[in-house]
């Protein structure tokens, strides 16, 4: 199941502008956030993550409003974290 998943920015990657470092319920993992170009992304914003790639920023009240659904439906979830943790974009 691919699910489109709030992460938290913690990083943004200064040698790699595309790229940024997120959270998601204790995960880490790079992400490109070149989708969001017209956008300025900073730590501490949310976006909606999906294969990798940052699809918008959301605001914290409705992240955390999906990751407590999520967290919910619990295999799929633990399933979309363990491939986010498994994939991602990592710099050079």
């Amino acid at each position: 199941m691919c699910l489109g998943i709030p992460g938290e920015v913690v990083e943004l990657l200064s040698d790699q502008p595309d790229l940024a470092t997120v959270e998601v319920s204790g995960v880490r993992r790079s992400i490109n956030v070149g989708l969001l170009e017209n956008e300025v992304v900073s730590p501490g914003d949310w976006v909606l993550i999906h294969v990798g790639f940052a699809l918008s920023k959301i605001d914290e009240e409705e992240a955390r409003a999906a990751l407590e659904f999520l967290e919910g439906i619990g295999q799929a979830y633990d399933e979309e974290l363990r491939a986010l943790q498994e994939s991602g974009i990592d710099g050079p």
